[in-house]
């Protein structure tokens, strides 16, 4: 399975210019090339509430040739694309089974997004989020994602997104005993997107899974659509 994450800064650019049209263009430019199953999003939506949308998801879609996981139990609210930004787009291939907001706590209102599929006629669960600043939160979130994990069928898990985890390792917040499943994978820098020095950004998934192929998607008009770089990676289903 291709996947590719991306935080798109709610359309400001590294240049600090608001342009949603940049940011669509640059997947249609960088993204969809790569021929992908998924593509998560994060802020994608605005900041402050009613955290309306901010681009054109149908226009995405098109353009991605995947389908915008439109379900209202996913929405902040009427005005949102996506959960406090985070905005799902899949391939027809993969049957959706369930579909989940998991609330997250923080000094800011956190979230991830937890989809379902059938890859290959293989169950699988995307989670998608946007992790705390704060290492201390970062560990309480992700076992609260533990918690919800454990309460869901086991099947193996792909975790994507901007996990703002700095350390190649990962921490306590990626620790097994805490989260209660190894989420692995290879680490890629993608902040700042004009001279990426921090791994942010992570494809993660549980055994029997593995990440395989990631990078940074750089290019001149990536790097000046949002202060971060997308990632793209394949992922074993096995």
């Amino acid at each position: 399975m291709r996947c590719a994450t991306w935080n798109v800064h709610r359309a400001k650019g590294s240049d600090g210019r608001v342009d949603p049209g940049r940011v669509v263009e640059a997947i249609d430019h960088s993204l969809t090339p790569l021929d992908i199953h998924v593509l998560a999003l994060q802020e994608a939506d605005g900041d402050c509430p009613p955290h309306a949308g901010i681009f054109d998801v149908h226009d995405i879609a098109a353009r991605t040739k995947l389908e915008y996981v439109d379900d209202p139990a996913l929405r902040w609210g009427p005005d949102s694309d996506g959960f406090l930004g985070t905005i799902l787009f899949m391939s027809q291939s993969l049957q959706r089974m369930r579909a989940d907001v998991i609330d997250l706590p923080g000094h800011c209102h956190r979230g991830a997004v937890s989809v379902e599929v059938t890859f290959d006629k293989r169950p699988l669960r995307l989670i998608s989020t946007h992790l705390s600043l704060s290492q201390p939160l970062r560990i309480i979130q992700m076992r609260v994602i533990g918690q919800y994990l454990r309460r869901r069928p086991p099947m193996q898990t792909i975790l994507l997104g901007d996990l703002n985890e700095w350390r190649p390792w990962g921490g306590l917040m990626l620790n097994r005993r805490l989260v209660g499943t190894a989420f692995r994978g290879p680490v890629c820098r993608s902040f700042p997107s004009t001279r990426p020095l921090l791994p942010l950004d992570r494809i993660l998934t549980d055994a029997p899974g593995e990440v395989r192929e990631l990078r940074a998607v750089a290019s001149a008009e990536v790097a000046l659509a949002s202060d971060h770089l997308p990632l793209a990676a394949a992922v074993t289903v096995p």
